[in-house]
């Protein structure tokens, strides 16, 4: 089955703005087993995806964080399907910052092939694919391609990071490299910043879960980028523990 960039984005879209009817008002927040916390923003979101993909991929199960108690015994025969995450970036939702996304990736045997990163507060829409380019788009612009930059290590790289969710092991790693800025992001942003080019290096050395990486690892890919273990290994989707394994963001070599 073809998949319908426009009708994705369409989706993503309709996600962001049952998101951000919510955004300056009463957000609802509660806390998960894992104390991580949850709004009526992402109920909301999760809502608006689901419908949307359902009613134009019903074929293709779907994985979303906010219905993550799928038992692997049930998903890990699925060769394709959809893995979502309704609002990346949920703390930085709450503190009003506008560093929040909409992702929503497909999974075919284990790997990204296609994804799409809605920016709600900046109304732009990151998306790409296996074989179909990266590219980016605000408000109702045409959409322009997008690439990951060669780095040059003798000046200095610009190293990504996150956040909400420092690290020692990456205070650690950042000795290893020349870095010669640092920009810190929320949510998926952070490999949407390398997938355009704006900076050179994103290493996660935390923990983080498959459906905060895979639209964003998916548009990296297509931008001419790789995200791989500090090993060099594949990072790899739908996994009986659907954590992440720690992952360095940058150009192909």
């Amino acid at each position: 089955m073809q998949i319908d960039f426009d009708k994705l984005c369409l989706i993503a879209k309709e996600a962001g703005h049952a998101i951000m009817s919510i955004y300056e008002g009463e957000h609802g927040v509660e806390f998960k087993e894992d104390n991580s916390p949850l709004t009526k923003a992402d109920k909301a979101s999760h809502q608006v995806i689901v419908e949307g993909l359902m009613r134009s991929y019903p074929d293709i199960p779907i994985l979303s964080e906010e219905g993550a108690d799928i038992p692997y015994l049930e998903r890990r025969d699925w060769e394709r399907f959809w893995l979502v995450d309704p609002l990346d970036g949920t703390k930085e939702f709450i503190k009003r910052n506008g560093e929040f996304t909409v992702n929503i990736a497909l999974i075919e045997n284990g790997r990204p092939v296609l994804g799409v990163i809605y920016v709600p507060v900046q109304d732009k829409l990151y998306f790409g694919g296996l074989n179909q380019g990266a590219w980016i788009q605000s408000g109702d612009s045409v959409a322009s391609p997008i690439n990951v930059r060669q780095p040059n290590p003798e000046i200095g790289l610009t190293v990504v990071m996150s956040r909400s969710h420092p690290s020692p092991d990456l205070e650690a790693f950042l000795t290893t490299i020349n870095v010669k800025e640092s920009v810190s992001v929320g949510s998926s942003l952070k490999l949407c910043v390398v997938a355009e080019g704006e900076a050179d290096i994103y290493p996660r050395l935390g923990p983080t879960m498959e459906w905060d990486t895979a639209a964003g690892h998916a548009v990296v890919e297509a931008a001419g980028g790789q995200v791989c273990t500090p090993e060099g290994g594949a990072v790899k989707y739908n996994k009986a523990n659907l954590l992440n394994p720690y992952f360095i963001v940058q150009k192909n070599a």
